[in-house]
């Protein structure tokens, strides 16, 4: 499937690549907004994708169709995502970074990044890919089939940044979520980089900042 998306630039000459993916119900212009609070250099270089998930019929939500990178099958723990669906949307993502790199923007200069629903496929995607990215994104978000995914990573990828945030009263995606997979990407070798703040299923101004850090770090801004 080719994907539509929105696209912002910080600069006219591009170098650096962020694919930011957002959550159940939304579209790729949820975050657009977010750019300019990033306060990022204007000589930063970087072309911002935002991806629109298809809309498809999600079973938790008794069947009702809205955008959605995966179909929800329940709220019980390991059970929420449909892998089929999980694998096939790493598959339209990836070759998002492929056109990216067709275009002369090397992998170690691509960072993806994902909230919620996105998040997990942020996570899927750059730890599958055969290339290692700049590093990884994970907000509000989870990792289905954690064991299968990290027992066939590549040695190569352990290296890659993680940024994993997570708010502490989130009644959407409980914060032992994030308390379960954090360990499991350390123990794996990735650089996990973890936060919690005091909010909901939602972004907050202290984790803008530290996002905007994180990022002008992992592509040497700083």
């Amino acid at each position: 499937m080719k994907l539509n998306y929105e696209i912002r630039k910080t600069s006219a000459t591009i170098d650096k690549t962020v694919i930011w993916l957002h959550g159940l119900g939304a579209d790729g212009n949820d975050f657009v907004p977010l750019i300019p609070e990033l306060k990022l250099p204007k000589e930063a270089g970087i072309r911002f994708i935002f991806p629109h998930a298809p809309v498809r019929p999600v079973t938790l939500n008794n069947g009702m169709k809205m955008p959605a990178w995966y179909d929800l099958l329940s709220l019980e723990r390991g059970k929420t995502a449909n892998k089929d669906d999980v694998l096939a949307t790493v598959s339209w993502i990836a070759k998002l970074i492929d056109a990216e790199i067709e275009k002369g923007i090397a992998a170690e200069n691509i960072v993806l990044a994902g909230f919620s629903q996105g998040g997990v496929i942020a996570l899927q995607t750059a730890l599958r890919y055969p290339q290692t990215l700049a590093g990884i994104m994970a907000l509000s978000t989870y990792l289905p089939f954690a064991e299968s995914t990290l027992a066939q990573i590549k040695d190569k990828h352990r290296n890659i940044p993680v940024f994993a945030a997570h708010g502490i009263q989130d009644p959407v995606i409980p914060l032992l979520s994030w308390q379960t997979y954090v360990p499991q990407l350390k123990e794996a070798g990735l650089q996990v980089e973890d936060h919690s703040y005091p909010m909901e299923h939602s972004l907050c101004a202290e984790e803008i900042v530290d996002i905007s850090r994180w990022l002008q770090a992992v592509f040497k801004l700083l």
